[in-house]
C-alpha cells in the first residue's frame, strides 16, 4: 500500500489589487540604499512579472501619500517581495522608509502592475543597462533568469559613483562566477580616496559599449536609471542607429511633485466647470448613491472629485494602478500605461484617472 507524503498547503496567489503586507527584514545595502521584505501575515505566492513594481500607499505627517517602487526581488522566490529604496535627500518617502520602517510593521500596497518586464518583452540575448537604483527592475528579471536556468544571454552594465555604491555587488560576483551565459560590467564614474578600482570608469559611451558588448545593435535592450542617465543611453543609441524598437526602459512618469501640481490643477479647473448642458454624460457611483453629469472628454477621478468621492490616486499616469476602481455599466475610453492587467479589464476594473466615458456609466464605488 502506497503511503502519501504530500501535505496540502491552504496557500493563495497574488493578484493585482489593495494588499496589507509587513515588513520581515531590512538589509542594509550601501550607505544611502536599504532593501525593504515584505509578505503576507498568511501564506500568499506573491507571482509578478519581473520588472513589475508596487504603489505603497501611507500616512505621513497624518498625509496620505502613494509613491511606487520596482519589486527587486524575483518571483522564483514567491513567499515574499524585496523593495530597494535609496535615501534620496529632501525625499518625503525615501527618507520615512529609511528611518520609520522597522520589523512587523504592516503596510498598505497596490499592485503589482507595470508593462516593463521580462514576461511580456521575450528575448534569448539581452543588454540590462542601469544607473544608481534604477539596478531594482533590472536586478528582478536577472534573479529570475539565473533562478530559472534560463537560455538567455545576459550583458549586464551597471553604473554607479562610486565603487562603495554599487548595489547588490557581491551578489553580481557570485552570478558572474556561476554562469557562462552573464557577463558582468560595472562602470564607476569616480573613485574616492582609499578606494581601489580596476573596472570601467567615467560614463558609458559608445566606445565603452562596443567594448563590452560588440553585439549590442542585435540585442534587446532593458534600461533604468535617473532621467539624465536613460536621456543619455537614448541619445547615443540614436546616434549609432540602433532600432529603438528593441529598447525598453521604466518611468513612473511625472515627478512627484509635478504629479501634484498637475492634480491640484485639475481640481481647480474642475471646480469651474458648468455641468448644465445637454451633452454631458452621466457617472453613477452605485456604492454611496452619488451620480454626477461630467463633459465629455473629463475622467472617471475628475467625476468622482466633483461629487466628494476621494478615489485614492498616485501617478495620474496610468502605471500605478492605485486608482482602479469596478466598472459595472456602460463603457469607457482607457489610456493606461501598464498599471492594470488584462484580466483585472476583462472582469470589469478602469483605471478612474485615465478612462473617460463614452457614455453614461456606473461605477461601483
Amino acid at each position: 500500500m502506497s503511503e502519501n507524503f504530500l501535505t496540502d498547503v491552504n496557500t493563495q496567489s497574488w493578484a493585482n489589487g489593495r494588499h496589507e503586507v509587513q515588513c520581515v527584514n531590512v538589509i542594509y545595502e550601501t550607505m544611502d540604499v536599504r532593501t525593504f521584505c515584505f509578505k503576507a501575515s498568511s501564506p500568499v505566492m506573491h507571482f509578478f512579472k519581473p520588472g513589475q513594481f508596487v504603489t505603497f500607499e501611507l500616512q505621513i505627517n497624518g498625509e496620505q501619500v502613494f509613491r511606487s517602487y520596482t519589486i527587486s526581488s524575483s518571483p522564483s522566490v514567491p513567499y515574499s517581495f524585496s523593495v530597494t529604496i535609496k535615501r534620496i535627500p529632501g525625499g518625503q518617502v525615501s527618507n520615512w522608509m529609511h528611518d520609520n520602517l522597522k520589523l512587523g510593521d504592516l503596510l498598505t500596497i497596490h499592485g503589482p502592475v507595470g508593462a516593463f518586464n521580462c514576461f511580456d518583452i521575450v528575448s534569448d540575448k539581452v543588454l540590462l543597462l542601469s544607473g544608481g537604483v534604477g539596478i531594482t527592475p533590472i536586478m528582478s528579471m536577472t534573479r529570475w533568469w539565473y533562478d530559472t536556468n534560463a537560455n538567455v544571454d545576459i550583458t549586464f552594465v551597471h553604473s554607479a559613483r562610486t565603487p562603495r555604491d554599487i548595489i547588490y555587488y557581491r551578489e553580481l560576483k557570485l552570478m558572474d562566477s556561476r554562469i557562462d551565459n552573464f557577463n558582468l560590467n560595472i562602470v564607476c564614474e569616480r573613485y574616492e580616496n582609499g578606494e581601489s578600482w580596476n573596472g570601467y570608469y567615467g560614463f558609458v559611451d559608445q566606445r565603452q559599449l562596443e567594448i563590452i558588448a560588440p553585439d549590442f545593435m542585435q540585442r534587446t535592450i532593458f534600461c533604468c536609471g535617473p532621467p539624465a542617465y536613460m536621456d543619455a543611453i537614448k541619445k547615443l543609441l540614436t546616434v549609432v542607429g540602433f532600432n529603438m524598437e528593441n529598447y525598453h526602459e521604466e518611468s513612473f512618469g511625472l515627478p512627484p511633485t509635478e504629479a501634484h501640481e498637475d492634480a491640484q490643477q485639475q481640481a481647480d479647473d474642475n471646480a469651474n466647470i458648468d455641468i448644465d448642458t445637454d451633452d454631458l454624460l452621466q457617472v453613477e457611483f452605485s456604492n454611496s448613491g452619488k451620480s454626477i453629469k461630467i463633459q465629455p472628454d473629463q475622467t472617471v477621478h475628475t467625476a468622482a472629485a466633483l461629487v466628494g468621492l476621494h478615489i485614492p490616486k498616485g501617478c495620474g499616469l496610468g502605471m500605478c494602478g492605485t486608482c482602479m476602481v469596478k466598472k459595472t455599466a456602460g463603457e469607457v475610453e482607457m489610456s493606461h500605461n501598464g498599471g492594470i492587467t488584462d484580466e483585472d479589464v476583462e472582469e470589469g476594473y478602469i483605471l478612474s484617472c485615465c478612462s473617460i466615458p463614452k457614455g453614461d456609466v456606473s461605477i461601483e464605488y
